[in-house]
């Protein structure tokens, strides 16, 4: 199982952490997610992570149809260090983030540049950080997590690697679906404060069932 981007541990994590608030976006530790940022106040949060630390909270808002600046939020997030990072012609910032740990907020403290911060605790998720003490292959049922997504590609026309798919280790696979497939932002906040990798994809697989059953086909194949 490959390494967190900088090796940390909880005293080398972040006390304060700007967070960025996206209803139904999901990140993981260890799984990349991609970011197209152009709202100043977020460029700016950027601008100040690339500056310190390079670490910024992904949370999801408790009621994704808000329309306030600054929604009430899950007070369970996942940060991410900035990994990869283009700056566009517009002024836009191209960034990618590489999931480090989940975090339980603390307190929230007065914003920055028109930002939020908070203060996180870390010790809920601390395993998060055991990248080499993970659950070894064999923790998800892949035959039926597999058969799922068979179904669900039958049901919608799809086709994709399926040796790509076969071959592709349970935390990386796993973790990419959760992230990829658009379910309801309570489902994602579910797959997110999923104790383990196991728990994570009993889930996961549930979610792929009922998405078959209700013929609603809501979750679209990965991409690599």
């Amino acid at each position: 199982m490959s390494r967190n981007p900088f090796d940390p541990t909880l005293d080398r994590l972040p006390r304060i952490l700007p967070i960025f608030p996206l209803a139904g976006v999901l990140l993981l530790p260890r799984a990349r997610l991609p970011l197209n940022v152009f709202e100043p106040r977020y460029l700016a949060m950027v601008e100040d992570a690339m500056g310190s630390g390079r670490m910024i909270g992904i949370i999801q808002p408790t009621d994704p149809a808000s329309r306030d600046r600054n929604p009430p939020v899950y007070e369970t997030g996942c940060a991410g260090r900035i990994t990869s990072f283009a700056e566009t012609d517009d002024g836009r910032f191209l960034i990618t983030l590489t999931g480090v740990s989940r975090f339980v907020i603390h307190r929230e403290m007065e914003g920055v540049r028109g930002y939020r911060r908070v203060v996180p605790a870390w010790d809920r998720y601390a395993a998060d950080l055991d990248s080499d003490a993970g659950p070894a292959e064999g923790a998800v049922d892949r035959g039926r997590l597999l058969a799922g997504l068979k179904l669900y590609f039958q049901l919608q026309g799809l086709s994709c690697d399926w040796h790509a798919i076969e071959t592709t280790p349970d935390e990386r696979l796993v973790n990419s679906l959760a992230m990829i497939c658009p379910f309801a932002p309570s489902e994602k906040q579910a797959l997110l404060e999923a104790p383990d990798l196991t728990e994570r994809g009993k889930l996961l697989i549930a979610l792929i069932e009922m998405s078959i059953l209700d013929g609603t086909g809501d979750c679209a194949p990965p991409r690599h």
